[in-house]
């Protein structure tokens, strides 16, 4: 690394808060991936640590209103503060996030989208892909969408499998992270790897406090740190930044 290696030009801005660990988590993956051998070397982040945004599972089965002008107050203040994009490191929340992209002028990188491109460009031979994610998210249909763009196909948990992934999904926002929690998640992992999923998502940013593989031969895909790794792509330059915003639900 040389010292005199300039700090990275593009500013993230991040919609965060949902929940406060997996938003630090975020914070900690974009840390780890940034090749920097002093402080100005790292990226540069705003975050919005916003944990008052109002319950995404409720708002899926009534009003989502509040979770959308929620999101979208916070994207213009992130504009607004000098974030040249944004991401949003909560799977659930892009079912509400169109305001928040229509509210500004500066990219919206999608983790949805992020995620499934990084299957396609890191996994190409895989074909059918595991979904682990809350109830919201599956029934608002964004992974699904995404995969049948880039013609993969999807296992989901049974329904009693999802129940149990509901359940150690709060355990976590809880506090939770412990080993019980652990094995139990791992195990509804292994359940999809059994129904044929060659690889599977952890679609929802608390999964991965707690799972970080599933068995071998079977991928886990943590979605925070594609997104991470996306974010510190675009910051420092490796990727060029979109013109125009990804996410456009």
């Amino acid at each position: 690394m040389s010292e005199n290696r300039k700090s990275p030009d593009l500013i993230v801005g991040v919609l965060g808060g949902m929940g406060p660990e997996a938003t630090v988590d975020f914070m900690s993956e974009v840390i780890g991936l940034t090749d920097a051998s002093r402080d100005q070397e790292h990226v540069r982040m705003i975050v919005d640590h916003n944990p008052q945004v109002p319950d995404r599972q409720a708002a899926m089965r009534g009003d989502p209103g509040p979770v959308r002008r929620t999101l979208a107050d916070m994207a213009r203040r992130l504009e607004a503060a000098g974030a040249h994009f944004l991401v949003m490191p909560c799977n659930t929340a892009h079912a509400f996030v169109g305001d928040a992209v229509a509210a500004v002028s500066v990219p919206f990188i999608s983790i949805i989208d992020t995620t499934v491109q990084s299957i396609r460009e890191q996994h190409p031979g895989i074909r059918r892909v595991g979904l682990l994610a809350t109830d919201a998210c599956i029934a608002a249909g964004v992974y699904q969408d995404a995969l049948r763009r880039a013609g993969l196909e999807l296992t989901l948990p049974d329904a009693d499998a999802q129940r149990r992934s509901m359940e150690l999904i709060f355990r976590v926002k809880s506090g939770d992270t412990g080993e019980a929690v652990r094995a139990a998640m791992r195990e509804i992992a292994i359940t999809l790897a059994d129904a044929g999923a060659q690889a599977v998502i952890a679609g929802c940013t608390e999964i991965p406090l707690v799972l970080d593989a599933v068995r071998d031969g079977v991928a886990l895909i943590s979605s925070t740190r594609v997104l991470a790794s996306r974010s510190v792509d675009y910051a420092t330059g490796a990727r060029a930044l979109p013109t125009d915003n990804l996410t456009k639900r």
